[in-house]
């Protein structure tokens, strides 16, 4: 029972490094990845200054003040903000 459990851990692994072997090389050949990359650097992100959320500035509810542009997670982050800066 031992030595069929381990020739089945044994063919598992085999079989595993034998796919990837194949998916590689169908990548080389095809020149498209299957699974996308992991981008290298971070996407640059603000902080809510009333709850500390930090959201991407793109999706961001925005409010200027001044000179500076304040990033929110929501309009009612946004309205608290305005009520205690008024």
């Amino acid at each position: 029972m031992a030595r069929f459990v381990l020739f089945l851990i044994l063919f598992i692994i085999v079989s595993r490094l034998f796919w990837r072997i194949i998916d590689s090389f169908i990548e080389g050949v095809t020149g498209q990845r299957r699974h996308p990359r992991v981008p290298e650097r971070g996407v640059p992100m603000a902080r809510d200054p009333v709850c500390g959320t930090f959201v991407l500035p793109e999706r961001a509810v925005t409010l200027v003040d001044g000179r500076t542009r304040l990033f929110f997670c929501s309009e009612v982050c946004r309205d608290k903000y305005r009520a205690r800066t008024a």
